[in-house]
């Protein structure tokens, strides 16, 4: 490999502060919400929505904001760390639901953080009351959850992303850039995400700017990268 073929990836600080958060209509009633604490009806609430959709953003930027924090990703939450969680803030969240591990853990969690009149912030894919619970009594704590929903984005919304997390990376692009990949990019954060990663690799791969033409290269590489994708299943 010579050197012009050579990416070296130094990776990227995003931008996760509640300035940085970008407020629409897609998710302000959550944003609403966590603005209310501690004044919610219950000691609990969950923010759900796709992925790449801005949950660990918004529970990043309130954890800022407040500073009485203590966080746990959901596949790691073990009935062991409970206590020190519990004993360490005043809001304890819980992330990727999705990849809950131990109902036990999350049980007891939920029944701790009442207990001690502390509020627990939970955030995954789906609404709790809809997620394949074996533990009855888990089950119907989050079937009573407060839930917030966070919705599909708009382009304006989109396109803001776009240029958020270009700007994350410290690049700079052109507003035809990002005209072109609204037009032909799936609707969604994830794909926001996977794009503007894509477009930094191959601008430090080839050593150019990011321009039209090799924002038309990159997705066109990504689009068949996703065919043989399913063609594999």
């Amino acid at each position: 490999m010579n050197e012009s073929q050579l990416a070296l990836d130094l990776g990227h600080r995003p931008a996760l502060g509640r300035d940085d958060f970008l407020v629409a209509p897609c998710n302000a009633e959550a944003v609403a919400w966590l603005e209310r604490w501690p004044n919610w009806p219950s000691h609990a609430l969950a923010v759900f929505g796709p992925a790449g959709s801005g949950k660990t953003h918004l529970l990043a930027a309130f954890a800022t904001h407040h500073g009485v924090v203590a966080g746990v990703e959901a596949a790691a939450l073990t009935a062991e760390m409970v206590p020190t969680l519990v004993a360490s803030a005043k809001v304890v969240m819980v992330d990727g639901l999705e990849a809950l591990a131990d109902q036990n853990a999350l049980f007891h969690l939920w029944n701790l953080t009442k207990e001690t009149g502390r509020s627990l912030l939970m955030a995954g894919r789906e609404a709790p009351a809809r997620m394949s619970i074996a533990l009855p009594d888990l089950r119907s704590r989050l079937s009573a959850t407060a839930a917030v929903g966070i919705g599909a984005p708009d382009d304006a919304l989109l396109a803001a992303v776009l240029v958020k997390q270009f700007a994350d990376r410290q690049l700079r692009v052109g507003e035809d850039v990002v005209a072109y990949i609204l037009g032909r990019m799936e609707r969604s954060f994830a794909a926001a995400r996977a794009v503007v990663e894509a477009l930094d690799n191959a601008s430090l791969a080839e050593r150019r700017g990011i321009t039209v033409p090799l924002t038309r290269a990159v997705l066109e590489g990504l689009d068949r990268d996703d065919r043989q994708g399913e063609l594999a299943w």
